[in-house]
């Protein structure tokens, strides 16, 4: 599967730190938000000041981890990461917290799945840098204070409603993250082919480009997954044939649709008409979980125009029919106004 919700897939790791942009020169897309961060970072080096907390939020693979690693080294700082769900105590938070030094940037991935103990915790150490700590239990327990170095809170998550009010609204700047253009996305193919040493024609990144679902992460996993193949099958370079083979091979179509994607479409259109479905029983139907259909399938069909989400479930698009190569049913037309 080349869409997956987690991260990053331990054979990538190495690759994907190398095809990570450095800078904001070598960052590819998100324009208005490279300059507003531009703006902030430099009035911060201006002022000898640490840079405020920053809430990036936007589908997964769109470059978040990217920013937060491209903020801490225009900053000229360390930048310590973690996750949401990997912060399960108090103590866990703690110790992040008092091996920080002045200035550096601790980045929270999925930071709508922290605990809501452990975000009142992160309150005060965001606004005065103060970490307070309870010792024992009972009548005797007693808090002490600790001072926190003055550092940058670079938040990201999928979800921004799932954030409490008052968490959100300690971040000084947020920032959404958009799906890339066709354009932007083989000006990002073309870029990691020349890193990993992969040549490559123009017809092949625009055909890759088309299969990436608007999202990088998916671009560099699939010229890899090609990679592979041209190399299995002897050819020197990546030409429009050979994309268009390597991913008919991974079940990947022209646009970028895989399996998964195919199977909730032809779920919604056969077992629940073309909808309203709710998104436990698409979830029941196709076996995944309701968090992977949300978060990594659902926002590019919704894209794509194939879905539409409403208070009464998700509904298919003649567009979406057409796709799967099945007949609209009458008066669906009624369910979509």
């Amino acid at each position: 599967m080349i869409t997956t919700p987690e991260s990053v897939e331990d054979e990538d790791i190495p690759l994907d730190s190398t095809l990570r942009p450095q800078s904001f020169s070598e960052y590819v897309g998100q324009e208005k938000i490279k300059r507003n961060l531009g703006i902030f970072i430099e009035a911060a080096k201006r002022r000898k000041e640490n840079v405020d907390h920053v809430l990036l939020y936007g589908p997964a693979g769109l470059g978040k981890t990217t920013l937060a690693h491209i903020i801490a080294k225009e900053m000229g700082v360390n930048i310590r990461i973690t996750s949401g769900p990997a912060i399960e105590r108090v103590g866990d938070l703690g110790s992040i917290l008092t091996n920080l030094e002045e200035g550096d940037v601790l980045f929270i991935d999925e930071i709508h799945r922290l605990n809501k103990t452990i975000e009142e915790v992160l309150y005060p150490a965001m606004e005065d840098y103060k970490l307070d700590i309870i010792i024992g239990k009972g009548p005797s327990a007693r808090t002490i204070q600790l001072d926190l170095p003055r550092f940058t809170l670079i938040g990201a998550t999928t979800r921004l409603g799932a954030l409490s009010n008052p968490l959100r609204n300690r971040f000084g700047s947020t920032h959404r993250l958009e799906f890339y253009f066709p354009d932007e996305m083989k000006r990002i193919i073309t870029r990691s082919s020349r890193i990993l040493g992969v040549p490559i024609e123009q017809g092949g990144a625009e055909h890759i480009a088309a299969a990436s679902r608007s999202t990088p992460r998916v671009a560099n996993r699939l010229l890899k997954r090609v990679r592979d193949f041209t190399e299995i099958h002897g050819r020197e370079r990546i030409d429009k044939d050979a994309a268009r083979e390597a991913l008919d091979l991974f079940e990947v179509d022209e646009i970028g649709l895989e399996p998964t994607d195919r199977a909730i479409l032809t779920a919604i259109a056969k077992k629940f008409k073309g909808g309203p479905a709710g998104i436990q029983a698409i979830a029941a139907v196709t076996g995944e979980e309701i968090e992977t259909i949300e978060d990594v399938y659902e926002p590019y069909l919704i894209q794509l125009g194939f879905l539409i989400r409403t208070p009464r479930g998700r509904i298919m698009t003649p567009e979406g029919f057409a796709h799967i190569g099945l007949a609209v049913p009458e008066n669906h037309q009624d369910k979509l106004v």
